[in-house]
């Protein structure tokens, strides 16, 4: 396998943890109309993404292999956790 090749697998692996990531934080936006201060959209991207990747690499590891549908529903619970967490949702 080439290095192409490699980089194609590498960022087929990380496009779910990285889209879910992007959109979790965007759509709060439009979902949550009264909220408190949350941190930037940016702060939000990098914590979701950190706690995706995690729950992604726990996921391969665990089941020897990636594209297991709970992995998948790990990576939502923790990127909807980490970011209830941050917009302070036990205050509304």
């Amino acid at each position: 396998m080439g290095p192409t090749d490699v980089l194609n697998h590498l960022l087929n692996w990380l496009a779910p943890a990285v889209w879910i990531a992007v959109l979790v934080p965007l759509l709060s936006l439009v979902a949550i109309k009264k909220r408190p201060t949350a941190p930037l959209l940016g702060v939000q991207f990098g914590v979701n993404l950190a706690a995706n990747l995690m729950v992604l690499g726990i996921g391969s590891w665990f089941f020897g292999h990636d594209g297991k549908m709970a992995t998948y529903s790990g990576m939502a619970l923790a990127c909807a956790t980490s970011q209830w967490i941050m917009l302070r949702g036990w205050r509304s």
